[in-house]
């Protein structure tokens, strides 16, 4: 994976695949700035649009790489969910194969044929995991890497501590790994680095972009919202995961009287629990870490303001270490 990505990223970080919210115009936004773009294969419908939008998106980066040989676009990135009630994956995976998608990010399931595929045509494998159990599968059944979905994660989310599920990963694999949870700020970037990880996964601060395909309610809710602002639960697709308490008032429900769904009937986003598409388009996913997003603004500004942090938290970092060594002297 480092020869994939080497002199092609400006800042470690992997934009997340967001529901509906994650489609070309965001990709190619975030590969053209230095950060890996991803979206989910399930968002191009019909199914035939997935060709067309992984064609595009091959097309624009090969132009902007054309046009700046010094400064060559990130990689991107196709979600899928491998889980077998997405009727799609065979397809899905043939498009993939068909234009030799770099990293397929897997979610809901290991499948080794999956992992296979993606290797055999060159690709890597970044898998999602939530917590121990399901990274040592993932890696037996041959992922490439893995995305640890610690606690405050936007969308799909886990309950442990970052430190926790970073530390347990680390102590039996040592290869590619990605941490996902309220990290929205480049100081966030370089503390998921100084926990072990080598990249940040991130997702809810680039929903308030110009490219995001989201509403501009949703954007503006970004904007306003806080941590407190956030709900975790499985009432909506049957899997937990984080949600903006004021879409979930908007769409009709009470966020302290929510029910809990059945596991049984995970449905990955095309209906609501009753049956309604409606709620899905209404009621929002967001992560932890949306208090640090003050301001809707364009892809390449929200990653230089990343970069900018990033790089004045290695700053404090060295000089934290000239003072120490000062003091040991």
């Amino acid at each position: 994976m480092k020869d994939l990505l080497d002199n092609r990223l400006v800042i470690p970080a992997i934009g997340a695949p967001m529901f509906i919210v994650s489609g070309p115009e965001l990709v190619i936004a975030q590969c053209k700035a230095g950060i890996v773009g991803s979206f989910p294969a399930l968002n191009a419908r019909p199914a035939s649009m997935l060709d067309e939008w992984i064609a595009r998106i091959r097309e624009e980066l090969a132009a902007h790489d054309a046009a700046n040989p010094d400064r060559l676009a990130a990689p991107f990135a196709v979600n899928q969910i491998v889980h077998r009630s997405n009727d799609r994956l065979d397809h899905d995976m043939a498009v993939c194969e068909k234009h030799k998608v770099p990293i397929v990010i897997t979610s809901l399931g290991a499948r080794p044929e999956v992992n296979q595929a993606v290797q055999g045509w060159g690709g890597v494998t970044l898998h999602d995991v939530i917590n121990l159990r399901f990274a040592h599968k993932a890696i037996e059944k041959g992922a490439t890497g893995l995305i640890a979905v610690a606690a405050g994660a936007g969308g799909h989310a886990g309950t442990l501590s970052p430190f926790a599920l970073i530390s347990e990963i680390r102590a039996f694999f040592d290869g590619p790994l990605a941490l996902s949870g309220a990290i929205a700020t480049g100081g966030g970037i370089r503390a998921a680095e100084m926990m072990g990880a080598d990249f940040a996964y991130i997702g809810s601060p680039f929903i308030a972009t110009r490219e995001a395909n989201a509403a501009d309610a949703y954007k503006q809710m970004i904007v306003e919202s806080s941590a407190d602002d956030i709900l975790y639960t499985n009432y909506f697709s049957g899997i937990h995961g984080n949600y903006l308490k004021p879409s979930i008032r908007a769409a009709g429900h009470d966020p302290e009287t929510l029910g809990e769904a059945d596991p049984s009937k995970m449905n990955f986003g095309t209906r609501g629990p009753d049956g309604d598409k409606k709620a899905w388009r209404d009621v929002w996913g967001a992560g932890q870490g949306i208090g640090a997003v003050d301001a809707v603004e364009s892809v390449a500004e929200r990653v230089a303001r990343l970069d900018a942090q990033y790089r004045a938290a290695l700053d404090a970092e060295r000089r934290f270490t000239l003072r120490r060594g000062a003091v040991q002297a």
